[in-house]
């Protein structure tokens, strides 16, 4: 039935026109499923239903669910984009990406004196208090509340002006040591003083701060002249940190006036958009928008922008974290609505690049935040991603070192990382065996051949589950070697080699066309170089450790000497030298060891 009915729609789809246009996708009840716009609508629609069409999963659910299509031509690409658009929000099919056309208000609630709270809050409720508002940005409700509570010392807890007025807790919270709060709960401020600062903190949200500051500058000149000199210094210390939590607010601007940033961060689960908003060169909004995941990043770009640029104020730059399908037709889109150019821009360096940079770290740490998982770990993993261009944040990854002396007694260590975190129950050790001594890249070849060969046979859970990427800490030689057995195989793994430098720190990513510099991005370089020196330790450690029972084996050629006096000996001793130049003394101390056995270890070392 399915491949009648895929048979049937791309029958349908052939006989489209070479025209731009716009296609509607349906259900088998008719409903709209997924809207999008072709330069070349036979072309686009016919690679849905192809056969043999290697799609993302999002799109194999789609098609499974297309019964039939419909579709309405245009004169021109652009005008099936503004098309597109405009159908996408009248219908919100599921396929689509869906954003609200507006986001909800926020308001600073106040509580009546005494001892009134200041809170950031999201709904009026009819309890008395005071609200200001609305306010269409929560970001810069909640930094305006922040500000305020810390520039007038109230307090940033739960608790209430009954707390305070029965001043009933025997210490201050860190906040009142780090002079960010008068502790009010344990009687620190008087209720009039704190009723004061109470009021001018809503003065202060209410009117802005330089307003905020000129009034307490004349109240603090008023206070000096009349010897009011212990108000006056209170009102100084106002000023002086309305004025710090100011300049703090400037730290984050931009030498363009007025832009948009748009970062994305992907998972196997969820995506993330994080926008930041500049107006006026300052850090005005932020907002993180969490969809389905995507597989094709510049057509989720184009499809965000487009989407949410229909019904939202637009800027006249907006900057991104990479490329975007039909950059140029989407800048005409933006300009047309706007009525003035708008450019979309990809920054590679500079003070831009930077800001793009803090908008990935902190669409990542949203996602990672939103599906319950460590922030920093999180974040490396979907700067791995962008930078080895993986469609997803590899959940799985596993690395492998070859480890010998001098070609003598090979063996390698697999570590697995999963979530950005050693998964130690995963890791494996391998003695080389038909690989030439000294041959690292052959030796590698070796170890990922087995590897495959056990995940083919499924009888080793360890092996059961394939990575989302694999790493070898070797450079082009190895990545080539394993390549072939992938090929052979018919292995389909995202594989990379790491580099190290003189010093035997990582400093690159190798793959089959190249390196790829590290230390620009600092989370995936750290993590990078945490599982190369995990490898490096695991896979050393078993060398070491077959050397020592290689060298145990020759002490039990010794009378009386068995594995475990061996084992004694090598820990008492550490070496097969020191214990050559031992006396038979030095050996009797040695657990396990007699007058016997001490004298024909002795002697084995010292025959003529």
């Amino acid at each position: 039935m399915a491949d009648e009915r895929l048979s049937r729609l791309l029958s349908k789809a052939r006989r489209l026109p070479l025209s731009p246009g716009v296609y509607i996708l349906k259900n088998d009840a008719g409903k709209i499923i997924y809207i999008g716009k072709a330069k070349k609508l036979q072309n686009r629609v016919s690679q849905y239903f192809g056969a043999g069409t290697r799609h993302a999963e999002k799109v194999r659910q789609m098609v499974a669910n297309v019964e039939d299509f419909d579709y309405i031509l245009c004169d021109s690409e652009f005008e099936a984009l503004m098309l597109e658009c405009s159908l996408i929000k009248q219908n919100q099919p599921k396929y689509n990406i869906l954003l609200k056309d507006a986001k909800g208000f926020h308001y600073i609630r106040v509580t009546p004196p005494p001892f009134s709270t200041i809170k950031a809050v999201k709904m009026i409720k009819n309890d008395g208090a005071e609200y200001i508002g609305p306010y269409y940005s929560s970001y810069v409700v909640k930094q305006s509340v922040d500000v305020a509570l810390k520039a007038f010392k109230l307090p940033q807890c739960n608790k209430t002006a009954a707390d305070f007025a029965r001043r009933n807790y025997a210490r201050p919270c860190l906040n009142f040591h780090l002079g960010q709060c008068s502790a009010p709960c344990c009687g620190k401020i008087k209720q009039a003083a704190y009723d004061e600062a109470a009021s001018a903190a809503v003065e202060f949200l209410k009117k802005g701060s330089a307003d905020t500051v000129k009034l307490l500058t004349a109240q603090m000149n008023d206070a000096a002249e009349n010897l009011e000199f212990e108000r006056a210094a209170k009102l100084r210390d106002r000023i002086n940190a309305l004025k710090s939590m100011s300049e703090k607010q400037k730290v984050v601007e931009s030498s363009v006036n007025e832009q948009d940033i748009i970062a994305l961060a992907n998972s196997d689960e969820k995506s993330c958009v994080e926008m930041f908003r500049f107006r006026g060169g300052l850090l005005t909004d932020r907002e993180s928008f969490f969809l389905d995941r995507y597989d094709d990043a510049e057509q989720m770009r184009y499809e965000f922008i487009t989407q949410f640029y229909s019904s939202n104020e637009i800027p006249r730059q907006i900057t991104i974290d990479g490329e975007v399908a039909d950059r140029e037709l989407v800048e005409q889109f933006l300009s047309e609505r706007l009525g003035k150019k708008v450019s979309i821009v990809i920054p590679q360096r500079g003070e831009q690049a930077k800001l793009v940079a803090m908008c990935c770290d902190n669409a990542a740490e949203h996602l990672t935040d939103k599906l319950g998982r460590r922030g920093h770990e999180g974040a490396a993993l979907d700067e791995l991603a962008k930078l080895l261009g993986l469609s997803a944040p590899p959940r799985i990854i596993e690395c492998y070192d070859i480890s010998h002396t001098a070609g003598e007694d090979v063996v390698a260590g697999m570590v697995v990382f999963r979530d950005g975190v050693p998964f130690k129950g995963g890791y494996k050790k391998f003695a080389i065996k038909s690989a030439t001594a000294g041959d690292d890249c052959a030796a590698m070849a070796e170890v990922l051949s087995r590897r495959f060969d056990e995940y083919e046979k499924g009888e080793d859970v360890g092996f059961a589950t394939l990575p989302d990427l694999i790493l070898l800490d070797g450079g082009k030689g190895q990545v080539d070697a394993v390549s072939e057995v992938f090929e052979k195989k018919k292995v389909n793994v995202p594989l990379f080699g790491l580099v190290k430098d003189d010093k035997h720190r990582t400093r690159a990513i190798v793959s089959k066309k190249g390196e790829i510099a590290l230390k620009s991005t600092r989370a995936a370089y750290t993590l990078a170089a945490t599982i190369q020196e995990e490898v490096h330790r695991f896979a050393i450690g078993y060398h070491r450790k077959k050397q020592r029972s290689k060298i145990g084996s020759s002490l039990t050629k010794i009378d009386g000497i068995g594995e475990t006096r061996a084992k004694a000996l090598l820990r008492h001793f550490g070496t097969i030298d020191n214990i050559r130049r031992v006396e038979i003394d030095d050996i009797l101390r040695v657990k396990g060891m007699n007058i016997t056995t001490a004298k024909a270890v002795f002697d084995y070392f010292h025959q003529k």
